[in-house]
């Protein structure tokens, strides 16, 4: 039998205009994004390890999950925490940053990547493991379009007209197929919806 290959997931809240961020691309949660009970007892419920290590611990979640082992981050994203002094907010799982600018990780946990995205996740789709977890941001995914196997969007009630969209950086169309696998609609509104790549 074949080993089944890992998978790339982009694991995203997105209003419903299609922003990840707003135009300043500062962290939207509690901005743009209201973040209600049901909203997160289903991440609890079903994405703990994407929860930060700062969140897990006010909430007590100690669950290790079963979907990701390793989390991919753009500069742009890692620097979101860094500003509010955070070196690593996923400890628990194994952290990659990509960065062409940062001389030396600010963190011993976390990998810096100053190479091509791309041939990375190859890399690590050939390895061992569980899911692999786009986090953001939008150039990232821009840069990882070819390689994403999975949409998981968290699709929320709200719009903005205008800021950062699911991908950035492309330079030229490349429609892909996508089939609807899984949905939960919240009372609150909020949508998590689950779309797999059809084979080209």
């Amino acid at each position: 039998m074949t080993p089944t290959m890992r998978t790339l997931t982009y694991y995203i809240a997105t209003t419903l205009d299609g922003f990840i961020a707003g135009p300043d691309g500062g962290d939207p949660t509690g901005r743009i994004f209201t973040v209600t009970q049901d909203y997160l007892d289903h991440i609890i419920a079903d994405y703990p390890e994407t929860l930060p290590e700062g969140a897990r611990q006010a909430l007590g979640v100690t669950a290790p999950g079963t979907r990701f082992d390793t989390v991919l981050e753009g500069r742009r994203s890692y620097q979101v925490g860094l500003d509010q002094g955070v070196t690593n907010a996923y400890p628990h799982l194994r952290h990659l940053v990509f960065s062409r600018t940062l001389g030396q990780s600010p963190d011993p946990t976390v990998e810096l990547v100053a190479g091509d995205p791309l041939e990375t996740v190859r890399q690590l789709k050939a390895e061992d493991g569980r899911g692999i977890w786009l986090v953001g941001g939008a150039e990232l995914a821009g840069a990882l379009y070819p390689e994403i196997d999975e949409l998981v969007l968290k699709v929320n009630p709200v719009t903005v007209g205008a800021g950062i969209p699911l991908f950035a950086g492309k330079a030229e169309a490349a429609p892909r197929q996508f089939t609807l696998t899984a949905s939960t609609v919240l009372d609150s509104g909020a949508a998590f919806l689950t779309y797999t790549r059809r084979p080209l």
